[in-house]
């Protein structure tokens, strides 16, 4: 928390300075101009060569001022981006807010786990681990928080995370960069839309006439300026009409590629910046090498080539400008130039957007499992095998703060499956979420809310809190049943990590209890990995069936001093305490 303070205090001065600094330098523009433009006068007035000298060097000073300010006006943006990205880590580590995007757009009521166990929207587990500045970075983070890594990735991710975890300043910028001009589905759709149509190019004929019709008006220019004959000043008038004529034949051509890639001039130019920030970092790692060499095949710099496509666009935007066109492109066919020089951009390296975008989106994406790293030290990077062995040392849920968590030793071997009774409010579904939750994040590479843990990765299948369906006209019991479904044939297909909290609430306790063990029994003779949570003790008798795969876990509730006291510690064998007639008699309901 410290630090992330002395950082915005950092920044908020670093910003304080370069705006200070910039109101010097627009100053000295407003000077230098009005030096400019004085010594212009004088010049036409008086003659002489001193005029001329000084006006000449007054404009080099302003050109020079106007890229100075440009590059301050930058680092103004990035130092405020980086007193925000300081502001938001603590306003988080406080608790007062979680000012990331929560990742709605990527809810799934029908996924196996997202929905159940609040992997996307408000308090999500998204929403506390996204560090991304762009549509790309969420999408990828989204689709790791979504799926299973092959164990190899797994651990490469485990290492990645490791060394970007120790590169604070570098990750800080990286998403600063990211949040200074805002991405968002739209402009990134729509972008790869755009480099997914090819361009058919410029007729070669109209490539060089391009090229030599300009020379020629110009030349008539020069001619008639100085013989005054007319001929040449029609001929001059006669070129410009007809490059009019050529640019309009190519209007419709040039108003496709710009409406095809409206807005995204800005979001190309963030891309490049964020590319460059990868392409000059050094890595140690294998993963984050082959990252950056992904971007850098060749002589291609995927940095350069992006803020080139966006200077190519910004130019083209001048086709709106009634001005623009009459001038240029009627003198020099500029935007004929411009679009040929598009296409050719186009055809040369817009199959590679895709591949820029996933570099970026993989990077932020395992920069925000970093910043989950070093925010929280303490967690555990998991040995990952191929044994089935599924082992956590004090487990806990990476959302409740460290001071009131209440963490328990839970192993899946030998007996792989569980039966977990207890009365309302004694932590079983917070239990599954931190089992399901910290079974997601050993998927992703990403460290897990334990001190030691031993996981053999393995897909996710959640029945917690499913949704009714209106639009499918579908009850939640159904939805239940249909989930049920879905597990029972994936078991037919492999080993799954399965957690059920009181399933089948839809019909009477005879029929629930019946099919709560049939599910159970089922479990167990598919192997499945996991845990189902229920009230009634009599599907716990079950266990005696199966010693070597089945057991019965518990969390008790106490009454002292006439209060219910839940310690949320897990205990071996059925739960023997009650809390519901308790609470009612206390209540004065019985």
């Amino acid at each position: 928390m410290q630090l992330y303070e002395d950082l915005e205090k950092s920044y908020l001065s670093e910003y304080e300075q370069l705006a200070r600094r910039d109101q010097l330098v627009g100053l000295g523009r407003l000077a230098t101009a009005v030096l400019c433009l004085t010594c212009l006068y004088f010049a036409i007035q008086n003659g002489g060569w001193i005029y001329p000298i000084v006006a000449l060097s007054a404009a080099v000073i302003f050109t020079w001022l106007m890229r100075y300010h440009a590059s301050l006006a930058w680092n103004k943006k990035m130092a405020q981006s980086l007193a925000d990205v300081n502001h938001q880590e603590i306003s988080f580590l406080e608790g007062s807010e979680i000012p990331f995007d929560n990742g709605m757009e990527f809810q799934d009521t029908t996924h196996a786990f997202t929905y159940d166990l609040d992997i996307f929207g408000d308090n999500s587990l998204f929403q506390r681990l996204n560090r991304s500045g762009t549509y790309s970075g969420k999408k990828a983070l989204a689709h790791l928080l979504s799926s299973l890594l092959p164990n190899p990735e797994i651990l490469e991710n485990q290492a990645a995370i490791k060394e970007l975890s120790t590169k604070l300043d570098w990750r800080q910028r990286l998403l600063a960069t990211g949040l200074i001009r805002k991405d968002n589905k739209m402009l990134h759709d729509r972008l790869l839309q755009w480099a997914a149509n090819a361009g058919t190019p410029v007729p070669r004929l109209l490539t060089v006439f391009a090229y030599v019709s300009p020379v020629c008006l110009i030349a008539l220019l020069v001619l008639f300026r100085f013989s005054g004959e007319m001929v040449y000043a029609n001929g001059a008038s006669f070129l410009f009409s007809l490059h009019l004529l050529v640019s309009g034949s190519q209007f419709k051509r040039m108003q496709k590629e710009l409406v095809s890639a409206d807005n995204v001039k800005e979001t190309i130019l963030q891309y490049s910046f964020i590319l460059q920030s990868i392409e000059n970092e050094n890595f140690e790692n294998e993963k984050l090498k082959n990252l950056k060499a992904e971007i850098r095949k060749g002589n291609e710099v995927s940095s350069k080539q992006l803020r080139q496509l966006s200077l190519l666009f910004s130019r083209l935007d001048s086709l709106h400008n009634l001005v623009a066109v009459m001038f240029f492109s009627g003198i020099f066919l500029y935007h004929v130039h411009v679009f040929r020089s598009l296409l050719i951009w186009k055809n040369k390296y817009a199959a590679r957007i895709p591949d820029w975008l996933g570099v970026v989106g993989e990077t932020e994406a395992l920069s925000s499992l970093a910043n989950f790293s070093f925010n929280n030290p303490a967690f555990a990077f998991p040995e990952i095998n191929t044994r089935y062995e599924i082992v956590f040392e004090a487990l806990g849920h990476p959302h409740i703060n460290a001071a009131k968590r209440i963490c328990n030793d839970v192993s899946f071997t030998p007996e792989h499956f569980m039966l977990l009774t207890g009365s309302n409010m004694s932590g079983k579904s917070t239990f599954l979420r931190s089992l399901g939750i910290n079974m997601v994040l050993a998927g992703t590479g990403a460290p897990v809310c334990a001190t030691q843990a031993r996981v053999h990765p393995l897909p996710v299948f959640v029945s917690m809190r499913l949704s009714d369906s209106l639009s499918d006209n579908e009850s939640y019991f159904f939805a239940e049943i249909k989930r049920i479904k879905s597990i029972k044939d994936r078991l037919d297909k492999g080993v799954i990590f399965v957690l059920l909290d009181e399933i089948l609430r839809g019909t009477n306790s005879d029929d629930k209890r019946s099919g709560t063990i049939a599910v159970a029994r089922k479990m167990v003779e598919k192997k499945a990995v996991g845990a189902i949570a229920t009230h009634d003790l009599e599907v716990c008798n079950i266990t005696a069936d199966y010693p070597a795969d089945l057991v019965n876990k518990c969390f008790e509730v106490e009454i002292i001093n006439d209060e219910l006291h839940f310690d949320y510690r897990l205990r071996n064998g059925v739960c023997k305490n009650k809390s519901a007639t308790f609470l009612m008699g206390k209540m004065g309901i019985v």
